[in-house]
């Protein structure tokens, strides 16, 4: 059976829940579903049903298409002035020793690294610290467009702009306007962790709020940057939490249309303050990646990162609402290693990520940052005579 097929299948079933019908026929129908049918999604839906109604959905809009890019990625800095109770990965002023500070002429010896490659994006991201201010990212912006001036740069979240034009006394609009003029074009969707003030002010208190981080991606908006958005889930949040997050991401996409794709980031337990907190079992990330895809309608994408889940899960996640798989890696990244993340070192050449997609019946297309296909592989056969061994590759969006 197609997509459709089963949908129609599960809809005629007689043992299904009434209300879980109901909103079957939404998605039949490509009707919104509402907050509280997202928490009884949440509740009742079982994986199963679950997976029906997001394939049907992620079908609907891409085919089989499954997207990956080359980038890759440069941490400025794992130093921080902020203290999230989830993170492995940063460490304190007072503990600046453990961490390193990268300048601007170390930031461009990375660029030019892959001054050869066929990359298309740097991701830029990391701590937060006060010399890395308006004007170090201004200048670094300028220098790497001077370099490579096809090079997409995504940089910052708004955990980082925050500070950065709090410290400049700019407001969002101007302090980003400015930076675009210098050459950001695109920014990610990390620090939005869960919006409601219970839970982040738990977890993430003393960084931007959620309505802060809201606006910065507003103004990134109205300036034409597309950006991303995240949420990290599978800690102390409860179901309606994650729809109350995903329910302020989905009004404001029905006012600007500026984010591209979602990212479910799932909780890791090592290394930080939250260690004792179990994760949730693979199940559970395919149903939220499901039920983010059936939410989140106004959103074109739904993004896994395969090196956080690992490859077997990310192959699963294409069935449950996930388009996007992020690409193949070198090991440029640690904040996920560093939380206890499947994959320790990720590298995936792009073969075997082709491979990968395709041994559950999907197609693989390389993007660039704004989805355009760079190179459609579906009938691609690999020559390895003389090609690396590794292309550099994204982390989160």
């Amino acid at each position: 059976m197609n997509a459709t097929e089963k949908l129609d299948f599960l809809i005629q079933d007689k043992n299904l829940d009434i209300e879980l019908r109901h909103i079957a026929q939404k998605v039949l129908h490509g009707e919104r579903v509402s907050f509280d049918e997202g928490v009884i999604l949440y509740e009742r839906g079982e994986l199963g049903y679950l997976g029906a109604l997001a394939n049907y959905i992620r079908e609907k809009k891409h085919g089989d298409y499954t997207y990956f890019n080359r980038n890759f990625h440069i941490e400025p800095t794992n130093v921080c002035v902020y203290d999230c109770k989830f993170c492995a990965y940063s460490r304190l002023i007072k503990e600046r020793e453990q961490g390193w500070e990268m300048d601007v002429a170390g930031m461009m010896d990375i660029v030019r690294k892959y001054d050869d490659e066929p990359v298309t994006e740097v991701h830029i991201t990391g701590g937060v610290v006060p010399k890395q201010n308006l004007d170090f990212y201004a200048d670094f912006f300028r220098q790497c467009k001077s370099h490579r001036p096809d090079l997409h740069i995504k940089g910052l979240t708004p955990v980082e702009y925050y500070y950065i034009f709090r410290k400049a006394k700019m407001n969002h609009y101007d302090g980003l306007k400015y930076l675009q003029e210098c050459g950001l074009d695109s920014m990610p969707g990390g620090g939005a962790e869960i919006f409601h003030p219970e839970v982040r002010e738990k977890i993430a208190g003393d960084k931007c709020t959620a309505e802060q981080w809201l606006d910065i991606h507003e103004q990134a908006h109205s300036l034409g940057m597309r950006t991303n958005a995240t949420i990290l889930y599978g800690h102390i949040e409860e179901f309606w939490h994650r729809v109350d997050h995903m329910e302020r991401l989905r009004q404001l996409q029905d006012t600007t249309g500026g984010f591209q794709a979602f990212i479910p980031l799932k909780f890791r337990n090592q290394g930080h303050q939250m260690s004792h907190v179990p994760e949730v079992s693979v199940v559970e990330d395919l149903r939220n990646y499901a039920i983010a895809r059936i939410y989140m309608d106004n959103f074109d994408h739904i993004k896994a990162y395969w090196a956080m889940i690992s490859r077997d899960t990310a192959q699963l996640s294409l069935a449950f609402g996930v388009d996007d798989i992020d690409g193949t890696l070198d090991d440029t990244t640690k904040i996920y290693s560093m939380a206890g993340a499947e994959e320790q070192h990720p590298a995936m050449s792009t073969r075997q990520l082709v491979e990968l997609i395709k041994q559950v019946d999907r197609h693989p297309i390389e993007r660039d940052t704004l989805y355009k296909v760079v190179t459609d592989y579906k009938d691609v056969v690999f020559d390895d005579t003389n090609k690396p061994n590794y292309y550099s590759l994204p982390v989160i969006e």
